[in-house]
């Protein structure tokens, strides 16, 4: 048999197979083709939008390239730089308890039983409540006097606050709201981390005379190190991004107190018609999200690969 003769085979099977996985290539790229559309135009284009829109300027008559102009504009307005440092006590107001919060009642709740299935689902109330209901429901409970807080603080002989109205009270009552609803929806998180830690590492902490304190800190908590950085990423997320109970309560006062970023950009969008000085202002806050997140992710990469 000749060498062409055993060739051709070869060669029409191989074209067969490019066929093959062309025609797999194209279904795949059809099926997932709506999914990119929608993405494509709810989530790429509105970011090149906003991308563009920082860096020109609009009025009736143009839109006119500005460059740096609204960056600037926002890092000079002493608005946002407010919204920005209350950005940050609400980051660590809020971040740091509920983190302990979700920790605690994870390790209280790790164990299997139907008291303990009965407590998860109390504690995951608050999170199927959606925040503007929330905020309504504490718009009863801060309220000044008559509300729930300022009740049962009065039968314990102490006297309440103007919660809300304070300003040097208002960003705490947020914070308030804002643990109490997020800390349930994390310790779902610290639960599953939980699952993953082997028991052998336990056993052999006991066996070398660990007690509870020293198994937490040196089994536990390393091993909850990946956890921990997936949760930092979501409570940042939620701190950025979470601004409906602020529309519900405060509207940023009073006196600015509770004015946080994304308010910021509702203000500079809504209220005063600057689409490039919101653009510019969402960037930076998103820039400055990612760069955590990034640092945050990475550092647990390291920690897990060592």
């Amino acid at each position: 048999m000749s060498e062409i003769a055993i060739r051709e085979p070869l060669v029409a099977r191989a074209a067969a197979h490019r066929a093959a996985w062309r025609w797999r290539d194209l279904r795949a790229y059809a099926l997932l083709a709506p999914s990119l559309v929608f993405l494509t135009a709810f989530t790429y284009w509105p970011v090149v939008q906003v991308l563009w829109n920082s860096v020109h300027e609009q009025d009736k008559r143009a839109v006119s390239f500005v460059g740096w102009k609204n960056y600037a504009a926002i890092l000079a307005d002493p608005a946002f730089r407010h919204a920005f440092v209350n950005n940050l006590i609400y980051a660590a107001g809020t971040i740091i308890p509920s983190l302990v919060l979700a920790l605690g009642f994870a390790l209280a709740l790790d164990r299997s039983s139907r008291l303990n299935t009965l407590l998860r689902s109390v504690l995951f109330l608050p999170v199927l409540v959606p925040l503007v209901a929330a905020a309504s429901i504490f718009l009863f409970i801060f309220l000044p006097g008559v509300g729930l807080l300022d009740h049962y603080l009065a039968r314990l002989g102490i006297a309440g606050v103007n919660w809300i109205g304070d300003p040097d009270v208002a960003l705490a009552s947020i914070i308030g709201l804002t643990v109490w609803k997020n800390a349930g929806y994390y310790m779902l998180f610290f639960l599953a981390g939980l699952q993953g830690i082997a028991l052998e590492s336990y056993e052999a902490a006991i066996l070398d005379g660990a007690n509870a304190w020293q198994r937490l800190w040196y089994v536990t908590l390393p091993a909850l190190k990946p956890t921990v950085a997936f949760v930092i990423v979501v409570a940042l997320i939620n701190v950025v991004t979470q601004v409906d109970h602020i529309f519900v309560l405060t509207k940023g006062g009073p006196a600015d107190s509770t004015n946080l970023i994304l308010f910021y950009v509702y203000q500079q969008a809504v209220e005063q018609y600057d689409i490039g000085k919101a653009s510019a202002a969402t960037v930076v806050a998103l820039v400055i999200l990612l760069a955590i997140s990034a640092v945050s992710l990475s550092r647990s990469d390291r920690e897990a690969q060592a």
